[in-house]
């Protein structure tokens, strides 16, 4: 009988050892709702993920355990929790919904958590991280609005403004947080030094419908006296906004909302406030305007207008100004940073004697300037993306921007200039008046866009494709500043939703930008028109967000409002913003469905489309290469953003629209195969973009798919170019691989004639163009509307991350549970590097053939799977790791037509094989 007690014993102590024993598994990179540490949320229930590391192989999460308390202390001692999950069997990471009690406005909340494995054995708690609730009670914002008596009528740039008080603190502070926005764009200052590093602040939304606050933590920049200044300029709220000339679009008055509250050590609190008491003034910023570039005069600064102790008599009172605090939000989307810095390359007189530095990249942003020189000297700045054919200062393509920043000196020694509200697109800085003799060191280019992380990079063996990576990626950051942009450098810079539509998934390769299109999309919805149709720009400043304009609800543009969700979806598995964008994709689909009527065809000739805008020679009338029919595009696009919507209703359990877009689906692909196509597979349009569409979209009957595929290869193969324009662009190789055609895809990627991606490089592009042929062969600018900077023909990333890279999304696994490796070896390379950083880690599709030996090696994260093809391969000549590939991996791999197939778990792995001819 002791006998076997002692065994029980002994069984027992094993299997709470096996059960409780620590894997070397770390728990990193805790994020609440995509960003780490955040302060001042207003996400009621935030998505929490983490990322497991590990050096083993096969790691899989089964179950996980977070905690949240109100103070590390509390957390770390398991005492006194708000919430705990205990365990959970589960292998999500990746937006687990936060379930616990509802938060207080301004609670901080700590949080931490472990997993468990697949053989039941227990991380280690990860390292505590954060999150702290904004303003959720709008009862709260006890604070006014302040604001300068200078209500403008006129159509021109005003001076900023800036506003100051003072105030002490008599106890010992525990923490001070100021909550802040503005009417306008603001910089905030405490004690003469500026709050955080953010730019641009609030951010651009519908102004009138959102209006976003930031929350600063300053407990450690207070002191017993404290002065509080704030400077705030036009922006887009009420300055120049969009090639219209629109001024004051959102508003005549500029208006600063500041609350600040302290928390001491003996349990009060006390808050400090915009009221009546503050004193504003104007300053040394005489214009700055977004387009037009800022007028700043050294010799009107005011020292120490921030701190303590200024003498601000002669400032005027401000007044009250009775606006909406129902409409503050706190921000979702990252905020605009100063990113890098770059130094001009060279310093050129042009033959017309401009002096003119080149940084030798297109960006955004504006030049920092070190001067010296007397009183009144004044030194302008003028901004360009090229040169001309001659070697001149070409600006015609900016239109009606300036692009001009005036700085006059105070003449007291060696003096800085940078602007505040107000960013450029260029390459070239042509400097005018400067005293003395300028030097590449006299300039800095500062680089400024949405903090949006680098996640993906994709190298190959061939220089030009990498420059054409670069320019993708250069594109994207120009073009990100707080909105997707169309361009960065014109008198528009609008939030086109088509060019945004077409790059979404290119961009979620390149940068974390979750939650930047979670941001904007919400101003899509806001701006949406009753009847469903979506504006052509968001923010909507073409029509007000008033009744239905002839320039909205144009296909492939307003279908942002369906993909880009999606692509979210697909690419982080963020399954919230399908919820929250759901109203706003069905109002869009059920305006197509009211548009198309009863045959199904929205063929209205009443409504307008922009097309495949800007294909090749598109606006020739003699040219019938390239023109594809509107309306065959918006049934297309009708049909594509109704199976998106059925497949999401499907997601989301909306169950009753399940079947009813599905029917909805089926009977646009009906009309749509009666209507444009003919018995023999032959579309009515006969372009390549058609074509790249229905194969795309899976318009064309089984039956007849072989012969429009040979159809759309015939008319590449026959002009031996691209003919697409915004919309036909992204889908032209990814339709070409689908049919079988990587050929004829390669032979459009590495083709450097005009037009072609490859071609602006010859011509030293450093970004994307706008046209195929933004600028001739012969050096000769297309004048008018004309961009160096337009990032919608890079849509060619998801292709070549994708399909050349071979690094793919599971769609029935989004947000890379599942990765799918397949990569395509063609056009001469060989190599190409993909890697790829998600939610779970860092994913790798790395590919070489050297000595006619295709290596391959890969990189799966934890608590993913993948599957991998190995291109071309036999399974008995594969290695991994120089082992037999069969001997260990035997049952789990297959022979295909396309080569060896395996599931892999995570771990990093190592292929190689002969490679076929």
């Amino acid at each position: 009988m002791r006998t076997t007690i002692q065994h029980f014993s002994f069984i027992l102590l094993i299997s709470l050892i096996t059960s409780f024993s620590i894997i070397k598994t770390e728990i990193l990179n805790l994020v609440t709702e995509y960003k780490t540490n955040p302060i001042g949320i207003d996400v009621q229930k935030p998505r929490l993920s983490w990322q497991l590391n590990s050096d083993e192989k096969n790691v899989k999460q089964t179950a996980y355990e977070i905690r949240v308390a109100d103070s590390k202390e509390n957390l770390e001692s398991d005492k006194n929790l708000i919430w705990s999950t205990l365990k959970v069997e589960s292998d999500q990471s990746v937006n687990v919904v936060y379930k616990g009690p509802a938060l207080n406005s301004m609670q901080r909340v700590y949080w931490q958590v472990r997993i468990w494995d697949d053989k039941d054995r227990v991380s280690k708690w990860s390292i505590p991280a954060y999150w702290e609730m904004g303003i959720l009670d709008k009862a709260l914002w006890t604070a006014s609005y302040i604001a300068m008596n200078d209500i403008t009528t006129e159509k021109k740039s005003h001076p900023s403004q800036y506003f100051r008080t003072e105030f002490k603190t008599e106890k010992t502070i525990n923490s001070a947080k100021v909550q802040i926005t503005s009417l306008g764009l603001y910089e905030l200052y405490l004690n003469g030094e500026k709050v955080g590093n953010d730019l641009f602040t609030p951010g651009y939304t519908s102004y009138n419908k959102r209006l976003q606050y930031q929350t600063y933590d300053v407990t450690h920049m207070l002191k017993a006296n404290n002065a509080i200044g704030a400077l705030v300029g036009d922006g887009w709220y009420r300055g120049n906004i969009g090639w219209k000339g629109d001024y004051a679009f959102y508003g005549k008055q500029l208006a600063l909302l500041v609350q600040l509250h302290i928390n001491y050590t003996d349990g009060t609190t006390e808050t400090i406030l915009t009221n009546e008491d503050w004193k504003a003034s104007y300053g040394p910023i005489l214009e700055s305007d977004m387009y037009n570039g800022e007028k700043y005069d050294a010799r009107l600064e005011m020292d120490g207008w921030a701190k303590t102790g200024f003498d601000d008599n002669s400032w005027k009172k401000v007044e009250i100004l009775k606006h909406s605090k129902d409409i503050l939000v706190a921000p979702q989307g990252p905020p605009v940073k100063a990113i890098e810095e770059i130094k001009p390359k060279k310093l050129i007189t042009t033959p017309k004697g401009e002096i003119v530095l080149d940084l030798g990249q297109n960006i955004v942003g504006w030049a920092r300037m070190k001067v010296k020189g007397k009183k009144g000297d004044q030194v302008s700045l003028k901004f360009a993306e090229v040169l001309d054919k001659d070697g001149n200062f070409y600006t015609t393509n900016l239109r009606a921007a300036k692009a001009t920043d005036i700085y006059t000196l105070k003449g007291d020694g060696e003096e800085m200039f940078e602007p505040h509200f107000t960013s450029h697109g260029f390459r070239f800085i042509q400097v005018i008046g400067y005293p003395g003799t300028l030097s590449l060191n006299d300039i800095t280019g500062i680089v400024i866009h949405s903090a949006i992380s680098p996640t993906g990079s994709f190298v190959t063996s061939d220089p030009m494709i990498n420059q054409l990576q670069s320019n993708i990626q250069w594109g994207q950051k120009d073009n990100f500043l707080d909105i997707p942009t169309d361009c960065p450098q014109r008198d528009e810079r609008a939030g086109w939703t088509g060019d945004a539509q077409v790059f979404s998934m290119t961009a979620a390769y390149n940068f974390d930008v979750a939650s930047f299109y979670t941001k904007w999309l919400k101003d899509l919805a806001l701006d949406q028109h009753e009847n469903g149709s979506v504006t052509n720009v968001v923010p909507d400043i073409l029509t007000g967000g008033e009744g239905v304009s002839a320039k909205g609800g144009a296909t492939g543009w307003a279908d942002a409002a369906v993909i880009i969700p999606w692509t979210v979806y697909q690419s982080y598995g963020d399954k919230r913003i399908l919820e929250e964008q759901y109203d706003s994709m069905k109002g869009w689909v059920d305006y197509m469905s009211k548009r198309s009527g009863n045959d199904y065809l929205w063929n209205d000739p009443k409504h307008w489309h922009w097309g495949d805008w800007l294909a090749y020679n598109a606006d020739k009338p003699d040219y019938n290469g390239s023109v594809t029919e509107k309306d065959l595009i918006a049934t297309a696009y009708a049909y594509y953003s109704t199976t998106l919507l059925h497949k999401i209703a499907d997601i989301i359990g909306k169950t009753e629209d399940v079947e009813k877009y599905e029917s909805l689906a089926k009977n646009i692909k009906t009309a749509f195969i009666k209507e444009y196509t003919t018995p023999n597979g032959r579309l009515v349009s006969h372009t390549q973009t058609a074509y790249a569409m229905a194969l795309s979209f899976d318009l064309i009957p089984k039956n007849l798919i072989e012969k429009s595929a040979a159809y759309y290869a015939a008319d590449i193969e026959k002009f031996g170019h691209l003919t697409t324009g915004f919309l036909g662009t992204p889908l032209l190789c990814t339709t070409l691989s689908k049919i079988g055609r990587d050929d004829l895809a390669f032979m459009l990627l590495f083709r450097k004639e005009f037009p072609s991606w490859l071609y602006p490089i010859t011509m030293g592009a450093t970004t994307i163009w706008e046209r195929w042929d933004t600028q001739k062969p012969d050096g000769t600018i297309i004048e008018g509307m004309n961009s160096f900077n337009h990032y919608s023909y890079g849509a060619i990333g998801e292709w070549l991350y994708t399909h050349v890279g071979g690094l793919r999304i599971d769609p029935e696994n989004p947000g890379y549970k599942h990765i799918i490796f397949d990569p395509h070896p063609g056009g001469g390379l060989t190599s190409a590097n993909t890697e790829f950083l998600s939610l779970y880690g860092k994913i790798k599709s790395n590919w070489k053939i050297i000595d006619r030996t295709f290596q391959y090696e890969v990189t799966v994260p934890p608590n993913t799977t993948a599957t991998v093809t190995l291109p071309n391969a036999k399974a008995d000549e594969v290695l991994l790791n120089d082992a037999k590939l069969k001997n260990e991996f035997h049952k789990i791999m297959k022979q295909t037509d396309d080569g060896v197939q395996l599931k892999l778990g995570s771990g990093t792995y190592k292929f190689s094989y002969p490679q076929k001819s």
